[in-house]
């Protein structure tokens, strides 16, 4: 009869963790197709493409100037679009190519001040709407949520095809 109850409780447990795991992915899916929603509207005033406006995310939020190279695989492009996604993003007056070290083969990208400022502009909304959300929550649980999106950002990085 325990062997029972043991088994009725494991299956108690794995059906809640199940939920829990489709509540965690309806909502993740509810706010990645909100920011895309954003992005695209950007893009779209902007005359570019959903790729451009990721690349300039990416190029935004890198620690360092990233090269070409490490946008392409970032992106998971072709190095022909990833040159055709920054002829666009330089013609448009988003990015600047600079040759800065010795090397001057080495090019690093820059988003350029007054592009940062139209983007600015155009997610503020999320920014005040993500400031918001967080006045809902005290210094522990923002930080146990950005320990969860930090490691769930890194499990999704291990899933990326290697180049």
């Amino acid at each position: 009869m325990a062997s029972t109850e043991n088994e009725q409780a494991a299956n108690t447990s794995e059906q809640d963790d199940g939920r829990a795991l489709h509540a965690f992915a309806v909502q993740l899916r509810r706010m990645n197709g909100q920011i895309n929603r954003l992005a695209h509207a950007f893009a779209a005033d902007q005359g570019l493409h959903a790729t451009d406006v990721q690349a300039l995310a990416a190029i935004l939020d890198a620690e360092t100037p990233l090269t070409p190279g490490r946008l392409r695989e970032h992106l998971g492009l072709t190095s022909g679009a990833v040159t055709a996604c920054l002829d666009r993003l330089e013609r448009a007056g988003h990015v600047r190519r600079a040759r800065e070290s010795a090397d001057r083969r080495v090019v690093h990208l820059h988003y350029l001040p007054d592009a940062r400022s139209a983007a600015r502009g155009h997610f503020m909304p999320l920014a005040k709407a993500t400031a918001r959300a967080q006045q809902r929550f005290d210094r522990d649980e923002l930080a146990t949520a950005l320990r969860f999106l930090t490691a769930l950002n890194e499990e999704l990085d291990d899933l990326r095809p290697e180049r």
